[in-house]
């Protein structure tokens, strides 16, 4: 019996997402398409690999049987790609994190990387999650605890948030105006706290982290920033204490095959002590500024 790569990665990420809707964002395909596949390799095996509900899909014998032999083979085709990115030339150090995380990474590039490093580095910029499971990334920072049981979680700080504007009162910040955001931006926690709150005032929008920041700087209105950015900007000032119910924990997080491979270990390494470094900042312990 003959199994293709390709279905056995679309059957892991159901089986690993635990249904057809959230495997949609991991694969690029729709619902009906990952079901036609799931439905042709369950004929191909020759029993039901899924127990479907409005819940989800839940593994059968069969499929948590399969499950086993396909991260086996997945682990042989990733030793694979390490042979060849080997051959080819230098490892490649995939670190995700969202807009604000990413930029700080970039302003401190020296703490993370070096020209004699034989590896290159490359930031994965994403306001949802990037599938690590997938390769996607070899290192994710993320605001909450990793549930995938194929991967390795590092609790290394808190994030705290605040409400910023320009200091002089004017344009929108005068008339109590709130900048808000567009777009996948919108899904964040801080986004939807900013909509639920104060909805009704928001006059302007940007659709990215960056264009948000700029319309506060310019005096366009108030805005949800996390303390390490709006702390870090001089064109904008802390208007109150810190938001308690905004706070995130801060996670680093590899694949549990992956967090032994030395390059990924010496990046996963420096970015925490540059977390823990700059850790008073991140949990806006530099107070307000009037």
């Amino acid at each position: 019996m003959d199994f293709a790569w390709d279905d056995l990665r679309l059957f892991l990420d159901v089986a690993r997402l635990g249904g057809l809707t959230a495997a949609t964002q991991t694969t690029g395909l729709s619902a009906a398409t990952l079901g036609r596949r799931v439905t042709a390799l369950e004929h191909h095996v020759g029993e039901p690999l899924f127990l479907r509900s409005q819940t989800g899909y839940r593994l059968t014998p069969a499929g948590e049987e399969l499950l086993l032999r396909a991260e086996e083979v997945e682990a042989a085709m990733l030793s694979l790609k390490r042979w060849k990115d080997g051959a080819m030339g230098e490892r490649v150090v995939r670190v995700s994190a969202g807009p604000w995380t990413s930029a700080f990474l970039a302003r401190h590039i020296a703490g993370i990387w070096t020209a004699a490093d034989r590896f290159t580095l490359e930031l994965v910029t994403a306001s949802h999650k990037v599938d690590i499971g997938r390769r996607h990334a070899d290192i994710g920072i993320r605001n909450q605890r990793p549930t995938e049981q194929w991967l390795a979680g590092r609790l290394v700080g808190k994030v705290a948030y605040g409400l910023y504007a320009r200091p002089e009162m004017i344009s929108g910040v005068a008339a109590g105006y709130f900048v808000g955001v567009a777009g996948e931006a919108s899904q964040t926690h801080s986004a939807r706290w900013l909509q639920a709150r104060h909805g009704d005032r928001i006059a302007t929008r940007g659709n990215d982290a960056m264009s948000v920041l700029e319309l506060v700087a310019a005096g366009a209105g108030m805005s949800v920033f996390p303390c390490f950015v709006g702390d870090s900007e001089a064109r904008v000032a802390r208007m109150a204490g810190i938001i308690p119910e905004l706070e995130t924990e801060q996670w680093l997080v590899c694949h549990h095959e992956e967090r032994h491979v030395p390059a990924v270990r010496t990046v996963t390494e420096r970015i925490a002590d540059l977390l823990r470094e700059h850790a008073p900042l991140f949990r806006g312990d530099l107070g307000e500024r009037q």
